[in-house]
């Protein structure tokens, strides 16, 4: 059958789509060291959205999916307040995306820290935290 849609409703089979948006830059006041807080420096975010997206898929509707630029502006809102750890930064970025997306079933977080100050020659150190 050409042109087929995967069933929306009772008929559909069980299945999650994902949402990818990749190598977000910010440059941000995170670091353990108070020197890191004043000067900032360059981090790069990753998310991964696992949610039901049948409807969008169906429709063709922006209101029926996640709104990647949603995602971006409150990726970017959680860039801005400065953290000491990546860890703690991760977590306030999947909090926040659960709250402003209910469908969620799963979400996942990447954030690097580019050229960290850890005494060598280092191109990044990343915390991916998944809920």
């Amino acid at each position: 059958m050409t042109g087929s849609v995967t069933p929306t409703g009772p008929n559909r089979i069980d299945a999650m789509e994902i949402i990818e948006i990749e190598g977000m830059e910010f440059y941000a006041h995170h670091g353990c060291y108070d020197l890191e807080q004043v000067v900032g420096g360059k981090f790069v975010v990753s998310v991964r959205l696992e949610a039901d997206l049948s409807a969008a898929a169906a429709s063709d509707r922006v209101e029926d999916t996640i709104n990647y630029l949603e995602v971006y502006r409150i990726t970017a809102q959680q860039m801005a307040i400065p953290a000491r750890i990546l860890e703690h930064l991760a977590g306030r970025i999947l909090d926040a995306l659960h709250v402003a997306f209910p469908q969620l079933e799963k979400a996942t977080v990447k954030v690097s820290k580019m050229y960290p100050p850890l005494g060598g020659k280092i191109e990044k150190t990343s915390v991916t935290l998944i809920r």
